[in-house]
């Protein structure tokens, strides 16, 4: 017999089950009365509710009378709302078994491949990431090059990361409130490179893992070719809902949770202390593992930048919590340097699985990274306050040219999560590239394919002016009329 994982719990109960109860799904929908036909009324709101990711897929609905008590109608509006459901393709049903939800034919586009396309001249708003000035730049190779040079005699391989930089890391949480030592840390090529090993070490085929709906598409991506079975939990422009969060850790029981509670990407919303507290518990009583990305952590803009999310931890539980971060949207992504947070333990599991694929890092990349981490208190104000200007300029300009668009502007991150009133992203998104504008249509952060159609994440990280410009070309390309049905373009997806 095969020898059990040392980070897999094992023999445990796997619950396959999604439901949702009657009083959520009441507390959901506005009120029936006054509004004829009522059942149709009932029906468009619960499918607009599945296609803006606020319902999940493959949830089984509550029955029909507990749903009619909840809302204080009658047996015969239930019966008739899920048939129109089940008639439109938001709900099938299956003898015996209850209503589940489910998307039309059609909603779902074909394959995604989140490439880098060609290079031209559009401006670029897939990739929600900041560039690094020359100056910064000259300036922290001209300290590095010393450096480097006690460098080239030796081998040049650190599977677990440079030792001064494992050390700055570390020291950076513990200032943050998380007491930390270099052996808690591993440095990886990005954060996406620590999700990745992290999946790679404590999921196999098949396991479920908790995610967020919308959610980073490159995560999910690499979930998918883990062949790891997703269960989402909404995210709206106000937040988590902590019950169904519970409920899902409670019902589904997954191997492991991805989150990203600071500014969460794509929405920007942050997670209060609480509700932080009563996840941990849940994974607590649930034996998931938790992946906290942080990547978006230092970008406040509104507010005190938060803690470390294990801090809301008890000590005990603090081993169940691996966090990762890096210096890709508070500095530049070109350094590809990200790092990870987990028990000493597990760093030494996972750095054994990071030879299997690249021995380690550029020593060059992590010693400018050392340099630029330790003028972080110098670099990151300025880059705040140019957010700052970028996102009052992006929505003064939405604000002028689509004034139908609503949005709700987040206390930090990179972006805003821009609903277009009717569903129409993948569409618009095509047709603006004509206009030299790239972006993604909010289908790409979805867990599901075909949802979040009436939403697109418009990044701030361009410059004021080419922001206007940008919107002032969506406008325009809105005026002139979308194509319907869109068209698959042969050119390849890539976000950031």
């Amino acid at each position: 017999m095969a020898e059990a994982h040392p980070f897999r719990p094992v023999d445990r109960a796997e619950r396959t089950q999604r439901t949702l109860g009657s009083r959520q799904l009441a507390a959901m929908l506005p009120d029936p009365s006054g509004t004829r036909p009522a059942y149709r009324h009932l029906a468009r709101a619960i499918s607009a509710l599945i296609l803006d990711g606020r319902i999940a897929l493959h949830v089984k609905l509550p029955a029909e009378r507990e749903l009619a008590t909840a809302l204080h109608t009658s047996r015969a509006t239930i019966t008739a709302v899920y048939d129109l459901l089940r008639e439109s393709g938001y709900a099938h049903s299956r003898q015996g078994s209850g209503t589940w939800t489910a998307l039309p034919d059609g909603r779902a586009p074909h394959g995604i491949t989140r490439l880098l396309g060609p290079q031209d001249t559009a401006i670029d708003l897939a990739r929600a990431a900041p560039g690094l000035s020359q100056q910064t730049l000259t300036e922290a190779l001209s300290r590095v090059a010393p450096q480097l040079a006690e460098h080239v005699h030796t081998p040049g391989y650190h599977p677990y990361g440079l030792p001064e930089l494992r050390a700055a890391i570390a020291e950076r949480f513990t200032r943050r409130g998380l007491a930390t030592v270099p052996e808690q840390i591993l440095v990886t090529s990005g954060a996406q490179h620590a999700l990745t090993l992290v999946l790679g070490l404590l999921c196999r085929p098949g396991d479920r893992v908790m995610v967020e709906n919308p959610s980073y598409p490159n995560a999910l991506e690499a979930m998918r070719r883990g062949r790891l079975r997703t269960v989402s939990v909404p995210v709206t422009d106000t937040g988590w809902d902590i019950e169904i969060l519970e409920s899902t850790l409670r019902q589904v029981v997954p191997q492991l949770a991805y989150l990203m509670p600071d500014f969460h990407n794509p929405t920007g919303c942050l997670m209060p202390e609480d509700e932080r507290a009563r996840t941990l518990c849940a994974a607590q009583r649930s034996g998931t593992w938790l992946v906290i990305d942080e990547t978006l952590a230092d970008l406040a803009l509104d507010v005190p930048a938060p803690p470390p999310f294990a801090t809301h931890a008890t000590p005990d539980r603090t081993g169940q919590v691996i966090t990762i971060g890096s210096m890709s949207k508070t500095h530049w992504g070109g350094l590809r340097i990200g790092w990870l947070r987990a028990p000493a333990r597990l760093v030494t599991e996972l750095a054994g699985q990071r030879v299997a694929t690249d021995m380690g890092g550029s020593v060059l990349d992590q010693l400018l990274a050392l340099t630029l981490l330790a003028q972080a208190a110098d670099l990151l104000p300025p880059r705040l306050e140019q957010l700052r200007r970028r996102r009052t300029a992006l929505a003064a300009a939405l604000t002028a040219h689509l004034p139908q668009w609503t949005w709700h502007l987040p206390p930090g991150g990179l972006s805003l999560w821009v609903d277009l009133g009717e569903p129409i992203a993948s569409a618009l998104a095509e047709r603006a590239l004509d206009y030299g504008v790239r972006i993604e249509g909010g289908t790409h952060f979805a867990t599901d394919p075909g949802l979040f159609e009436r939403r697109l994440r418009i990044p701030y990280t361009v410059p004021s002016d080419t922001l206007h410009e940008a919107v002032r070309r969506m406008a325009t390309a809105l005026a002139d009329g979308l194509p319907h049905p869109p068209t698959t373009r042969q050119q390849p997806h890539w976000v950031a």
